[in-house]
Protein backbone atom coordinates (compact mmCIF):
# COMPACT_ATOMS: atom_id res chain seq x y z
CA UNK A 1 0.00 0.00 0.00
CA UNK A 2 1.30 3.48 -0.90
CA UNK A 3 2.17 6.13 1.64
CA UNK A 4 -0.28 9.02 1.97
CA UNK A 5 1.22 12.02 0.18
CA UNK A 6 -1.64 14.52 -0.31
CA UNK A 7 -4.49 15.78 1.85
CA UNK A 8 -7.32 17.66 0.17
CA UNK A 9 -9.14 19.80 2.73
CA UNK A 10 -12.62 21.17 2.32
CA UNK A 11 -12.70 24.70 3.73
CA UNK A 12 -16.24 25.79 4.68
CA UNK A 13 -17.70 23.48 7.29
CA UNK A 14 -14.43 21.60 7.78
CA UNK A 15 -11.40 23.82 8.43
CA UNK A 16 -13.65 26.82 9.01
CA UNK A 17 -16.87 27.02 11.02
CA UNK A 18 -19.08 28.20 8.20
CA UNK A 19 -22.27 28.40 10.26
CA UNK A 20 -20.78 31.04 12.57
CA UNK A 21 -19.54 33.09 9.61
CA UNK A 22 -22.93 32.68 7.97
CA UNK A 23 -24.72 34.15 11.00
CA UNK A 24 -22.44 37.18 11.03
CA UNK A 25 -22.76 37.72 7.27
CA UNK A 26 -26.56 37.45 7.19
CA UNK A 27 -27.04 39.79 10.13
CA UNK A 28 -24.62 42.34 8.69
CA UNK A 29 -26.60 42.29 5.43
CA UNK A 30 -29.90 42.82 7.25
CA UNK A 31 -28.43 45.79 9.12
CA UNK A 32 -26.77 47.29 6.04
CA UNK A 33 -29.97 47.23 3.98
CA UNK A 34 -32.35 48.04 6.80
CA UNK A 35 -34.24 44.73 6.56
CA UNK A 36 -35.08 44.50 10.26
CA UNK A 37 -34.04 41.82 12.73
CA UNK A 38 -32.90 38.38 11.63
CA UNK A 39 -33.79 36.06 14.51
CA UNK A 40 -32.04 32.83 15.47
CA UNK A 41 -35.03 30.93 14.11
CA UNK A 42 -34.77 32.73 10.77
CA UNK A 43 -31.03 32.04 10.63
CA UNK A 44 -31.57 28.35 11.22
CA UNK A 45 -34.21 28.32 8.50
CA UNK A 46 -31.92 30.13 6.07
CA UNK A 47 -29.14 27.66 6.82
CA UNK A 48 -31.38 24.74 5.87
CA UNK A 49 -32.48 26.50 2.67
CA UNK A 50 -28.87 27.30 1.79
CA UNK A 51 -27.67 23.74 2.40
CA UNK A 52 -30.44 22.34 0.21
CA UNK A 53 -29.50 24.67 -2.65
CA UNK A 54 -25.81 23.69 -2.42
CA UNK A 55 -26.73 20.00 -2.41
CA UNK A 56 -28.79 20.53 -5.57
CA UNK A 57 -25.73 22.15 -7.15
CA UNK A 58 -23.55 19.20 -6.10
CA UNK A 59 -26.04 16.82 -7.73
CA UNK A 60 -25.91 18.87 -10.93
CA UNK A 61 -29.54 19.97 -10.68
CA UNK A 62 -28.93 23.74 -10.65
CA UNK A 63 -26.10 26.18 -11.42
CA UNK A 64 -24.09 28.25 -8.95
CA UNK A 65 -25.80 31.55 -9.94
CA UNK A 66 -29.11 29.81 -9.24
CA UNK A 67 -27.80 28.85 -5.80
CA UNK A 68 -26.55 32.31 -4.90
CA UNK A 69 -29.77 34.16 -5.63
CA UNK A 70 -32.29 31.31 -5.39
CA UNK A 71 -31.58 30.67 -1.71
CA UNK A 72 -32.27 34.32 -0.85
CA UNK A 73 -35.32 34.43 -3.10
CA UNK A 74 -36.83 31.51 -1.19
CA UNK A 75 -35.75 32.83 2.22
CA UNK A 76 -36.85 36.43 1.67
CA UNK A 77 -40.11 35.31 0.11
CA UNK A 78 -40.93 33.11 3.08
CA UNK A 79 -40.50 35.98 5.54
CA UNK A 80 -42.01 38.74 3.44
CA UNK A 81 -38.71 40.54 2.91
CA UNK A 82 -38.38 42.68 -0.21
CA UNK A 83 -36.78 40.69 -2.99
CA UNK A 84 -35.58 43.62 -5.10
CA UNK A 85 -32.41 43.81 -2.95
CA UNK A 86 -31.36 40.17 -3.40
CA UNK A 87 -28.50 40.85 -5.83
CA UNK A 88 -27.15 43.67 -3.64
CA UNK A 89 -27.58 41.57 -0.50
CA UNK A 90 -25.65 38.67 -2.03
CA UNK A 91 -22.77 40.90 -3.16
CA UNK A 92 -22.32 42.29 0.34
CA UNK A 93 -22.79 38.87 1.90
CA UNK A 94 -19.89 37.39 -0.12
CA UNK A 95 -17.59 40.12 1.13
CA UNK A 96 -18.76 39.74 4.73
CA UNK A 97 -18.22 35.97 4.56
CA UNK A 98 -14.67 36.57 3.43
CA UNK A 99 -14.02 38.88 6.37
CA UNK A 100 -15.34 36.47 9.01
CA UNK A 101 -12.98 33.69 10.13
CA UNK A 102 -13.93 31.06 12.70
CA UNK A 103 -11.84 27.88 12.88
CA UNK A 104 -13.03 24.42 13.85
CA UNK A 105 -11.07 22.31 16.34
CA UNK A 106 -7.77 24.21 16.50
CA UNK A 107 -7.43 23.67 12.76
CA UNK A 108 -4.32 25.86 12.25
CA UNK A 109 -2.27 23.69 14.60
CA UNK A 110 -3.61 20.54 12.96
CA UNK A 111 -2.42 21.81 9.59
CA UNK A 112 0.97 22.79 11.02
CA UNK A 113 1.40 19.36 12.60
CA UNK A 114 0.82 17.69 9.24
CA UNK A 115 3.10 19.93 7.17
CA UNK A 116 6.22 17.73 7.53
CA UNK A 117 4.36 14.63 6.35
CA UNK A 118 1.96 15.50 3.52
CA UNK A 119 1.18 18.17 0.98
CA UNK A 120 -2.07 19.92 1.86
CA UNK A 121 -4.48 21.71 -0.45
CA UNK A 122 -7.81 23.42 0.04
CA UNK A 123 -10.63 22.39 -2.32
CA UNK A 124 -13.77 24.51 -2.25
CA UNK A 125 -17.01 25.23 -4.09
CA UNK A 126 -17.37 28.55 -2.27
CA UNK A 127 -17.44 31.74 -4.29
CA UNK A 128 -14.17 33.22 -5.48
CA UNK A 129 -14.92 36.58 -3.82
CA UNK A 130 -15.51 35.04 -0.40
CA UNK A 131 -12.83 32.35 -0.57
CA UNK A 132 -9.95 34.53 -1.70
CA UNK A 133 -10.64 36.93 1.15
CA UNK A 134 -11.03 34.31 3.87
CA UNK A 135 -7.99 32.31 2.73
CA UNK A 136 -5.78 35.38 3.25
CA UNK A 137 -7.51 36.61 6.40
CA UNK A 138 -7.36 33.17 8.01
CA UNK A 139 -3.73 32.57 7.07
CA UNK A 140 -4.65 29.45 5.08
CA UNK A 141 -2.62 30.84 2.19
CA UNK A 142 0.44 30.20 4.38
CA UNK A 143 -0.72 27.00 6.08
CA UNK A 144 -1.72 25.17 2.89
CA UNK A 145 0.33 24.40 -0.22
CA UNK A 146 -2.45 25.80 -2.40
CA UNK A 147 -6.19 26.38 -2.63
CA UNK A 148 -8.40 25.35 -5.55
CA UNK A 149 -11.68 27.23 -6.04
CA UNK A 150 -14.30 25.67 -8.30
CA UNK A 151 -14.90 28.96 -10.16
CA UNK A 152 -11.25 28.98 -11.23
CA UNK A 153 -11.33 25.34 -12.28
CA UNK A 154 -14.63 25.66 -14.11
CA UNK A 155 -16.29 22.70 -12.38
CA UNK A 156 -17.71 21.91 -8.94
CA UNK A 157 -17.03 19.16 -6.44
CA UNK A 158 -17.93 16.27 -6.64
CA UNK A 159 -17.39 16.14 -10.41
CA UNK A 160 -14.39 14.35 -11.87
CA UNK A 161 -13.73 17.54 -13.85
CA UNK A 162 -13.04 19.44 -10.63
CA UNK A 163 -10.51 16.89 -9.39
CA UNK A 164 -8.89 16.52 -12.79
CA UNK A 165 -8.39 20.29 -12.66
CA UNK A 166 -6.61 19.87 -9.32
CA UNK A 167 -4.45 17.02 -10.64
CA UNK A 168 -3.43 19.22 -13.59
CA UNK A 169 -1.90 21.66 -11.10
CA UNK A 170 -0.38 19.37 -8.46
CA UNK A 171 0.50 16.31 -10.54
CA UNK A 172 -0.95 12.81 -10.48
CA UNK A 173 -0.74 10.45 -7.55
CA UNK A 174 -1.92 6.92 -6.92
CA UNK A 175 -5.48 6.95 -5.52
CA UNK A 176 -4.38 5.60 -2.14
CA UNK A 177 -1.77 8.36 -1.87
CA UNK A 178 -4.53 11.02 -1.64
CA UNK A 179 -7.22 11.58 1.00
CA UNK A 180 -10.00 14.17 1.06
CA UNK A 181 -11.21 15.50 4.42
CA UNK A 182 -14.63 17.14 4.38
CA UNK A 183 -18.02 17.48 6.02
CA UNK A 184 -20.23 17.05 2.95
CA UNK A 185 -21.33 13.62 1.77
CA UNK A 186 -22.66 15.04 -1.50
CA UNK A 187 -19.58 17.14 -2.28
CA UNK A 188 -16.42 15.94 -0.53
CA UNK A 189 -17.08 12.25 0.09
CA UNK A 190 -18.93 11.68 -3.19
CA UNK A 191 -16.08 13.48 -4.96
CA UNK A 192 -13.53 11.26 -3.27
CA UNK A 193 -15.54 8.19 -4.26
CA UNK A 194 -15.75 9.42 -7.85
CA UNK A 195 -11.95 9.57 -7.97
CA UNK A 196 -11.26 6.40 -5.97
CA UNK A 197 -9.22 8.25 -3.34
CA UNK A 198 -9.36 7.82 0.43
CA UNK A 199 -12.12 9.67 2.25
CA UNK A 200 -12.30 11.12 5.75
CA UNK A 201 -15.74 12.34 6.76
CA UNK A 202 -15.77 15.15 9.32
CA UNK A 203 -19.05 14.48 11.10
CA UNK A 204 -19.14 16.24 14.49
CA UNK A 205 -22.95 16.22 14.54
CA UNK A 206 -23.16 12.45 14.01
CA UNK A 207 -25.30 12.73 10.87
CA UNK A 208 -26.36 9.43 9.32
CA UNK A 209 -24.71 8.36 6.08
CA UNK A 210 -27.99 7.98 4.22
CA UNK A 211 -26.56 7.97 0.70
CA UNK A 212 -24.41 4.88 0.88
CA UNK A 213 -21.16 6.79 0.40
CA UNK A 214 -17.95 4.85 0.98
CA UNK A 215 -16.15 6.35 3.97
CA UNK A 216 -12.67 5.19 4.95
CA UNK A 217 -12.47 7.24 8.14
CA UNK A 218 -15.13 9.09 10.13
CA UNK A 219 -14.11 11.74 12.67
CA UNK A 220 -15.79 14.22 15.00
CA UNK A 221 -12.71 16.39 15.60
CA UNK A 222 -10.05 17.54 13.13
CA UNK A 223 -7.38 16.74 15.71
CA UNK A 224 -7.96 13.07 14.84
CA UNK A 225 -6.47 13.51 11.37
CA UNK A 226 -2.74 13.38 12.29
CA UNK A 227 -3.26 9.99 13.98
CA UNK A 228 -4.99 8.70 10.84
CA UNK A 229 -2.07 9.87 8.70
CA UNK A 230 0.37 8.11 11.04
CA UNK A 231 -1.71 4.92 10.98
CA UNK A 232 -1.76 4.90 7.18
CA UNK A 233 2.03 5.34 7.25
CA UNK A 234 2.32 2.12 9.28
CA UNK A 235 0.05 0.02 7.03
Amino acid sequence: MSRLKVLLWDIDGTILNFLEAEKVGIRMGFARLGLGVCTDEMLADYSRINRRHWEMLERGEITKPEVLEGRFREFFGKYGIRTDVIAEFNRGYQIDLGETVCFNDDAPNVLRALQPFVRQYGVTNGTKVAQERKVVKSGLDRLLDGVFISEDIGAEKPSREFFEGVWSKIGRFQPDEVMIVGDSLTSDIRGGNNMGIRTCWYNPKHIANDMGAHIDYEIVDLREVPAIVRAIEKD
